[in-house]
């Protein structure tokens, strides 16, 4: 018995031996930050059979938070996880969102930064990824949670709340959050933060807070975590019910139209929009996220709504009896803050993959793809017998037209300085195939919006929702790099460019190839004219020295050398003054390879023509001054225009 019992222990010894190392084989030592750099370049995303990197590149600003941890494992693990130097925290996001947004969220970047000021300079760019529902992967360094050395170098201390930093920021503009305490949290944060960035609704910003002593701390981690993983992005196919829903609602309406947001691109249903639109006679409007969604010349193309819309989209949407809204979160610029809509009986459909964003104005809800939404109509009103009004078809073609008329006059108008919307016209008329035009702020977003043509395959990228200035160069480098054919076209103000010209300096040294637009006209000119609408003085936003008398900044106009600060940091720059020289500048900017900027004067007064939509920019309610006494009480008036839609 006991020669038995030996013999037994003996060979479960020899098993738990071997299970031991069997184990330890399947395991691999890393620091924290070493195991992130790993498991990045294994993640991809998937969607139609098409297969990508999730995440190839990191761009980063590095500092004491994050060079024991982050720099040293992208030195030593980072050969499939390129490396780009920005020139400011707040940049390197744009940069991600660009390159988001022009993949259509199948992919984004991962942004690092030490902790303190590097960390916090990305808030902005969060936020604009948080509203605008892009994709972007934040890796801020954090304090020490050993707690050992005492209050570190920038760390905040919270009067009530010990495990505080400013990281803490970031949770209300991510979609998920996680502060990395211990290096084994992240085998549940990394696949949780790799699946909210390819859910089609939940998709925003993801922020890992690493802990500066932490990302440096290691573990034994699974070596499976390290495989290959395919994140399948699933398209959301409508309710039946939802669809037999609308069809109805189309069968009885006499003025359907089509509002096209973002969505569309994101669901890439360009094609199904275009025969859904065009089969049954119904207009597409467009907002700015969806600005180029219908791209074609096509008689149903009304192009862009709202306050810098056009007027023939917005003639049409004043008497929509239907609204599809079709993946957009419909913001104030495009509905005239809730004006735009006037029928008496309007009813709206949303078709969305976010539920947020389906049930607004009261709307039939339908969550889903757009692509597979509009097959779905498409199918059902075929069946249905749904026949286009030719009517209707007549005096969309009219309104088509009448503004056609109104832009020729604009473009044509011959004046000493040329008009930004003579700029636009230029601009639109060279662009070509592939091409891509980037805006964000100021008067730039609005005019491409109203004066843009997709048609011939162009592209129009703009971020109005959070309209951030500074985003525009940045966004370019994104786009460029996830658009290596075409032009990339960054369109933007003067003071626009003072706020963020500095990653011209990381497009040559990538070798990124951008062509940058500035259109001088010595200020924040926009503003200006909202002022004088809402105020009825400017005051502030042109680039002028103060006035020794008034003590205000009213007298010349500051000089700018705009061409030789960009020439300073690497780029080919021409300065240019009339529509021909405009046109030359851009026809040898094509032929060149690398980083071009063109200064183009333009002249401060004149707007691009109105779009006949209210936008609520509110007045004093109480003043001395007459001219905004009575800007006031028109002001209460055009507020009845208002409304609300259960």
């Amino acid at each position: 018995m006991g020669s038995a019992l030996i013999e037994t222990i003996n060979r479960r010894l020899k098993r738990k031996e071997q299970f031991m190392s069997e184990t330890k084989s399947e395991t691999i030592r890393l620091t924290m930050a070493q195991a992130l750099v790993k498991y990045l370049q294994t993640q991809y995303s998937e969607r139609d059979g098409k297969i990508q990197r999730l995440i190839p590149g990191i761009f980063g600003i590095f500092g004491h938070g994050n060079v024991p941890g982050l720099s040293q494992a992208l030195l030593e693990y980072g050969k499939d996880l390129p490396y780009y130097q920005p020139r400011n925290e707040q940049s390197m996001v744009h940069t991600a969102v660009g390159f988001a947004k022009a993949n259509q969220r199948l992919a984004t970047l991962a942004c690092t930064t030490s902790i303190g000021p590097g960390a916090t300079n990305m808030l902005t760019g969060a936020a604009l990824a948080a509203i605008n529902r892009l994709p972007v992967l934040l890796l801020p360094s954090d304090y020490y949670v050993t707690r050992y050395q005492g209050p570190v170098l920038q760390q905040l201390e919270h009067p009530n709340s010990a495990d505080m930093s400013v990281n803490d920021c970031f949770r209300p503009l991510s979609r998920f959050f996680d502060r990395i305490s211990r290096p084994e949290q992240l085998l549940t944060a990394l696949p949780e933060a790799m699946r909210v960035l390819t859910d089609p609704a939940e998709t925003g910003v993801v922020t890992l807070s690493l802990p500066q002593d932490v990302q440096a701390h290691a573990y034994d981690y699974p070596t499976r975590f390290f495989e290959k993983r395919v994140w399948r992005i699933e398209r959301r196919i409508p309710h039946p019910q939802r669809i037999l829903e609308a069809i109805e609602l189309l069968k009885n309406a006499k003025r359907p139209m089509i509002l096209a947001g973002g969505g569309v691109h994101y669901g890439q249903a360009w094609d199904e929009l275009l025969v859904f639109s065009e089969r049954f006679g119904i207009p597409v409007a467009e907002t700015k996220a969806g600005k180029g969604a219908l791209r074609q010349d096509s008689p149903v193309a009304l192009g862009g709504l709202g306050a810098n819309g056009n007027p023939a989209a917005s003639t049409i949407t004043t008497q929509a009896d239907l609204v599809f809204c079709v993946g957009t979160r419909l913001t104030d610029f495009i509905t005239g803050s809730r004006s735009v809509f006037q029928h008496p009986d309007v009813k709206f459909v949303g078709i969305n993959v976010c539920g947020l964003d389906a049930f607004k104005h009261g709307a039939l809800p339908i969550l889903g793809d757009s692509k597979e939404t509009l097959k779905a109509l498409t199918e059902i009103a075929t069946d249905t017998k749904i026949q286009p009004r030719e009517e209707y078809l007549k005096e969309i073609s009219g309104a088509k037209e009448k503004w056609s008329q109104t832009l020729r006059k604009a473009y044509e108008d011959e004046r000493k300085v040329m008009s930004q919307t003579q700029l636009v016209g230029v601009f639109n008329e060279e662009a070509k195939e592939g091409d891509t035009v980037i805006a964000a702020a100021g008067a730039p977003p609005g005019d491409l919006h109203k004066l843009w043509n997709v048609s011939g395959g162009k592209n129009c990228h703009i971020e109005f929702g959070y309209s951030c200035m500074g985003y525009e160069i940045p966004a370019g480098l994104g786009v460029r790099m996830a658009q290596p054919t075409g032009e990339v076209y960054v369109f933007i103000g003067d003071g626009t460019y003072l706020m963020n010209p500095t990653e011209l300096v990381t497009a040559v040294q990538e070798k990124l190839k951008l062509t940058v637009i500035i259109s001088e006209n010595h200020g924040f000119q926009c503003i200006r004219w909202l002022q004088e609408l809402r105020v009825g003085h400017p005051f502030g936003n042109e680039f002028r020295l103060r006035d020794d008398q008034t003590n205000r900044l009213e007298a010349d106009y500051v000089q700018i050398d705009f061409a030789k600060n960009a020439e300073s940091m690497g780029a080919k720059a021409w300065h240019v003054f009339t529509r021909e020289q405009f046109r030359t500048a851009l026809r040898e900017t094509r032929e060149e390879k690398g980083l071009c900027v063109i200064v183009v004067e333009t002249d401060k007064d004149i707007t691009a023509p109105a779009s006949e939509v209210w936008w609520d920019f509110g007045v004093a309610e109480v003043s001395q001054d007459p001219v905004t006494q009575k800007l006031y009480l028109k002001y209460q008036e055009e507020r009845k225009s208002q409304r609300f839609f259960y």
